[in-house]
């Protein structure tokens, strides 16, 4: 069984930073394709960065500087570090798996206040 177990969500002010992790089991982590996606209030859910296999990164316009995407593949675990945040980051943030299939986890919220 796939479990994707985000961790790290909660309230920042705007400019602070946060850390989220995302807790990989049931797949063989180093495969896969590791993202974050987040749907703000209203919004439709969208990518925010994603790790390949290999290392390579991908960022959303709206977050490249400010977030960094990780992986510790000893550890089954995907990193997102979020700096300099801003009130439009607020939303749920989802970790997915991916390759082939894409698995979800249940999501984080994240909450910037002015």
């Amino acid at each position: 069984q796939v479990q994707l177990v985000e961790s790290g969500g909660g309230l920042a002010q705007a400019g602070g930073s946060l850390r989220l992790s995302c807790a990989a089991s049931g797949i063989i982590f180093s495969y896969y394709t590791m993202g974050w996606y987040r749907q703000g209030p209203g919004k439709q859910r969208e990518l925010v960065a994603d790790i390949t296999s290999g290392g390579r990164t991908n960022y959303a316009d709206s977050v490249k500087g400010r977030f960094t995407i990780s992986r510790d593949n000893a550890k089954n675990t995907v990193y997102l570090q979020m700096n300099s945040l801003k009130p439009e980051d607020t939303a749920v943030y989802y970790c997915t798996a991916v390759r082939g299939v894409t698995y979800w986890g249940k999501g984080t919220q994240v909450t910037v206040s002015s």
